[in-house]
């Protein structure tokens, strides 16, 4: 099984409702994700001083999977779903997403 590590940069779109958009991710997405075949923890970070093009929001997601590609796209076809029952909000902003194969150098 390889690891796999998949970082991902937001923000919210409104600064008045950051405390509803910090809620929704801790209390509705990240058990969403994990609940994703794969998908073994995630850990969520605050940049501090963000540069012009960062998000302000950074969220690694550990994944074990012997297909990185297939688990990805399952993940994307659940997190539809996801938005289809109202389990979304309005408020994220994707910054970027990058996947990281996790080597033992």
């Amino acid at each position: 099984m390889e690891k796999w590590l998949v970082l991902v940069e937001t923000n919210c779109k409104d600064e008045k409702r950051d405390s509803e958009y910090n809620n929704w991710y801790d209390r509705v997405h990240i058990p969403d994700a994990l609940s994703c075949p794969g998908h073994k923890r995630a850990t969520r970070y605050i940049i501090k001083n963000p540069a012009g093009d960062q998000g302000k929001y950074l969220a690694i997601y550990e994944v074990e999977t012997d297909d990185i590609k297939k688990t990805m796209e399952a993940s994307m076809k659940q997190m539809e779903a996801k938005r289809a029952a109202g389990r979304w909000t309005d408020l994220v902003e994707t910054v970027s997403v990058r996947i990281c194969k996790v080597e033992n150098l």
